[in-house]
């Protein structure tokens, strides 16, 4: 299987495709596809690269993610179960016109902004209860719900997640060589990770690499890196409350509490003590 682009295994006469993942792992390599996705997370956590923005994923988030949008969501090892609905279509599923149409002109909005990726932020439960009931009806009904979903998104508070909008097919080497440096940050992430290493990981010189990965990924690598063991810490900040901040420092991947907790407050805006009483 290729890792970039993915291809969705769906029939020809197949006009929505349902994905039901189940078990202590999600297929965690960075791929692209060129359907638009929307993915629900019913148990299980961990991080997702969406993009160029590295956040985390736990029960009840609802994902929107455009065509060719470079994406992975990578479980917690320690999770023991993973379930995770997703539904593929494209924008011609239902014939070329049929989300032009003018009623549709909030979705089209959606469809424009989950070029970027979109996090759900707002009727949750209603948006997961309608995602689950297209994974039981028959063809008929099942449309009938998808088409509810769509309309329910489209009039949800969302948030943006990438901060570019590349669509590039990635194939061949370049996919190869993205899908290693993301499957080498985000399995490393708690240890340290040479700039030397990762250039070779990409079979580039150090500087050939920083150029690289900045034009594709719109931040510089230790950016991307610190983003990972930012969003470790969270996880960690919220569901255990026996580690004490240093503990979560060091198993994030920094060696230095003072670093950690201004890079914490840099990105989430408190520091992570503040964090951990706000949730």
């Amino acid at each position: 299987m290729k890792v970039l682009p993915f291809k969705i295994p769906k029939s020809e006469s197949t006009s929505l495709y349902i994905q039901e993942d189940c078990g202590t792992a999600l297929y965690g390599k960075l791929h692209q596809h060129e359907e638009i996705q929307i993915s629900l997370v019913i148990k299980g956590s961990g991080t997702f690269i969406i993009g160029d923005c590295v956040g985390e994923f736990f029960p009840n988030s609802v994902f929107v993610i455009g065509e060719n949008l470079p994406h992975v969501f990578k479980s917690d090892e320690h999770e023991k179960e993973v379930h995770m609905i997703t539904v593929f279509f494209t924008k011609s599923s239902f014939g070329g016109q049929f989300f032009d149409l003018p009623l549709f002109q909030n979705v089209q909005q959606l469809f424009n902004d989950a070029h970027l990726g979109i996090r759900i932020e707002s009727d949750i439960e209603e948006i997961g209860a309608k995602i689950i009931a297209v994974n039981v009806k028959d063809k008929l009904g099942r449309f009938i719900q998808f088409l509810e979903v769509l309309q329910l998104l489209s009039s949800s508070t969302y948030k943006t997640l990438s901060s570019l909008i590349n669509r590039k097919k990635y194939a061949g080497l370049e996919g190869k060589r993205m899908r290693d440096i993301f499957q080498h940050s985000m399995t490393n992430f708690h240890k340290t990770i040479e700039l030397k290493e990762i250039a070779a990981i990409a079979n580039m010189t150090p500087n050939a690499f920083c150029r690289y990965f900045k034009q594709r990924t719109n931040k510089t690598y230790v950016n991307f890196l610190i983003d990972i063991r930012i969003g470790n810490a969270c996880k960690l900040l919220r569901s255990d409350n026996e580690m004490s901040v240093t503990e979560i420092c060091y198993k994030s991947g920094f060696n230095n509490l003072a670093n950690f907790n201004r890079k914490f407050k840099a990105l989430k805006g408190v520091t992570p003590t503040e964090f951990r009483k706000r949730h």
